[in-house]
């Protein structure tokens, strides 16, 4: 799991030389930015409940096998974040792209974000979508719940793929997220009036003019709400509660890890030894940051294709 916060608080010095009637308009008109997109937004993917509630869920693609894919903490609309995989994958499987509670067109939830129950909600929603069997294919802190899952739903998942994964114990596991801070910039609108002025950053990335917007209006709804901020918030609980653990031993893991990731020590020798942990396991390194699938993604499906088809004629 990397680090988006950090991004958030090299602007808090600004508060310091903002006047105070300036922050104020911009708080008033952060809600009405808000309001006013979020009226607008054209709705994609379909709903399915979960305890009692919507959970948006994107299905692409008809093939026998099935992925579904899991975010990264602070995806904002992870069915968006997506695309660029589900388009390199959809030919050959059915896709599911599940937004958990507090991400994309989903609900909030008052329910604790912790991994347990991010697996029973992301498990309970393929259940609704009469899904049964499938690999999961999750990227950053999804490794994480991702080891919850394919034990308590050991009968249904057929492998895990990681997309710069998550690993138990890794270094900076239990550093604390400034969620109040986090909380504070978006209130104010500094984080909306910072991300106007700022360059774009899906500049030069496969994704066209709509879903860029979309994606801007639900990080603006999403990125600083109470189900996100809850869930980083039990980001070090939740690596805690997976301390020492490894996926099932007959479960096949197939690892990407971004060869450009500095931030963790020995972020490698971590997937290696996860891997080595089960019957089959491999680990491929793949040159890019740390969200491969926004670059890398015709690479990672063509590895996924080699990997799953592999598993099919052992």
């Amino acid at each position: 799991m990397r680090k988006p916060w950090k991004v958030v608080l090299t602007t808090l010095g600004v508060l310091v030389a903002v006047p105070v009637l300036a922050v104020a308009t911009t708080a008033i008109g952060n809600v009405i930015a808000t309001q006013v997109e979020t009226s607008a937004f054209t709705p994609y993917g379909e709903s399915v409940t979960v305890d009692g509630k919507s959970m948006n869920v994107v299905v692409a693609g008809e093939g026998d096998e099935t992925i579904v894919l899991l975010p990264g903490l602070g995806t904002a609309a992870p069915a968006l974040d997506f695309e660029p995989l589900i388009a390199e994958l959809q030919d050959d499987y059915r896709v599911v792209a599940v937004e958990p509670f507090g991400t994309g067109l989903s609900d909030q939830t008052d329910v604790p974000r912790t991994g347990e129950n991010i697996a029973r909600e992301v498990h309970e929603a393929l259940q609704e979508l009469g899904i049964d069997r499938y690999a999961l294919m999750g990227h950053s802190i999804s490794g994480i719940y991702a080891l919850t899952y394919t034990t308590d739903y050991s009968d249904e998942v057929t492998a895990f793929i990681g997309i710069d994964s998550s690993v138990p114990d890794q270094p900076g596991w239990d550093d604390p997220i400034p969620t109040s801070t986090i909380a504070t910039l978006s209130g104010l609108g500094v984080t909306r009036v910072l991300s106007a002025i700022a360059p774009d950053p899906y500049e030069g990335l496969p994704y066209d003019g709509e879903t860029k917007d979309r994606m801007r209006v639900l990080s603006a709804r999403n990125a600083a709400a109470p189900t996100m901020l809850d869930e980083m918030d039990h980001a070090s609980e939740n690596f805690a509660a997976v301390s020492g653990t490894t996926f099932p031993a007959e479960l096949p893991v197939l690892l990407f890890v971004a060869e450009e990731n500095t931030e963790v020590p020995g972020w490698r020798e971590l997937h290696e030894a996860q891997a080595a942990s089960v019957d089959r396991g491999e680990v491929v390194g793949i040159d890019g940051p740390h969200y491969l699938h926004h670059t890398r993604s015709p690479e990672l499906a063509a590895q996924t294709r080699v990997f799953l088809d592999s598993l099919a004629t052992d």
